[in-house]
């Protein structure tokens, strides 16, 4: 067993409310921990509660319940200095490199007002470590003196990137990264990635719907439907043997080379839809989309259980084994 970096136990996140409105619970009863060095997988359709679960973890927004604490430190960033020891812990990387860059500064200013905020270094070491920053993330130092709107999406979120790594944190939370990027370019990002995290011993959160990004990146993952986790677990079981419907949903939509296996594969369950509003709160939320729903599903709302080892799924139907006997059937 590693370093317990990041812990999050029950995390409630609502928003609204009052004035006869319905809250919106964006984030419910979520926990993780994850050990220094190792990668959560995120993953969900849009609406999930993905980037919301980023925003905790990071200390943009206060939970509404719950609790997260970094190497074992409660996090309760209030006052700007709190906020500013946790940014050097952890960081965001955002979706969109150019709307998170400041359109009026360059590479070299963006990444020297970093380093002047928290400071890290002098005046005079600021350009050698500039320089360094986009060695890390293998920019040339010509892209130094550019603007964002002189960079591609690669070149954008490589910058995003050093900015992030600027302050030294121990977790990077990946929100998105390469899903505006142009598919050609995923991979370098991506073995970017990799790479630094071999070098800096770097802990990842990656969130993402892209279940084959995923795949490449985690060691375990969580799969998130209307803010709650409905299944996680090691990598390898949760993508290669899914228990929850909507697991099974999200790896069929999953395109593969060859279209008569992916014809197949996609008969097997229904592929994702936009998601049903649970308002009620009563019974599984997947319950109006789920083609194994039974009369208990709409009542009670499953817990997590373990299904083997740390696989564990929210699932009435998979919990007794019934998917899998589902699956097998001729």
């Amino acid at each position: 067993m590693g370093e317990l970096i990041l812990a999050a136990r029950d995390l409630v996140k609502e928003y609204g409310g009052g004035l006869g409105r319905t809250p919106v619970l964006a984030v419910r009863g979520v926990s993780l921990a994850l050990e220094q060095g190792r990668t959560l997988g995120v993953v969900g359709e849009s609406g999930c509660g993905k980037s919301t679960l980023a925003r905790l973890l990071v200390g943009l927004e206060s939970p509404t319940s719950g609790t997260i604490e970094i190497a074992g430190a409660p996090v309760d960033a209030r006052s700007m200095r709190e906020r500013r020891a946790l940014a050097r812990q952890v960081q965001l990387v955002f979706q969109d490199p150019h709307s998170s860059l400041d359109p009026r500064l360059t590479v070299t200013r963006a990444l020297q007002e970093v380093l002047g905020v928290h400071e890290l270094a002098d005046r005079k070491a600021r350009p050698a470590r500039v320089h360094e920053l986009l060695q890390m993330v293998a920019l040339p130092s010509r892209f130094a003196s550019r603007y964002p709107h002189e960079l591609s999406g690669g070149q954008a979120q490589r910058v995003a990137i050093a900015r992030a790594l600027a302050v030294e944190p121990r977790i990077l939370v990946l929100d998105e990264p390469t899903s505006a990027l142009d598919v050609s370019v995923r991979a370098e990002v991506m073995n970017l990635l990799v790479g630094l995290q071999d070098a800096l011993g770097l802990t990842y959160v990656f969130i993402s719907h892209d279940l084959g990004m995923v795949r490449h990146i985690s060691d375990e993952i969580k799969v998130l439907y209307l803010g709650r986790v409905v299944e996680e677990g090691p990598y390898e079981a949760v993508l290669d043997d899914p228990l929850h419907p909507y697991t099974r949903a999200l790896a069929a939509a999953i395109p593969i080379p060859d279209p008569l296996p992916d014809e197949a594969r996609r008969a097997t369950g229904p592929g994702p839809t936009p998601p049903v509003v649970d308002e009620t709160g009563a019974g599984c939320a997947y319950t109006p989309r789920c083609p194994l729903a039974e009369e208990l599903c709409g009542r009670v709302n499953p817990s997590l259980t373990a299904v083997s080892g740390e696989h564990r799924v929210a699932c009435h139907v998979a919990a007794r084994g019934s998917v899998r006997a589902t699956a097998a059937a001729p």
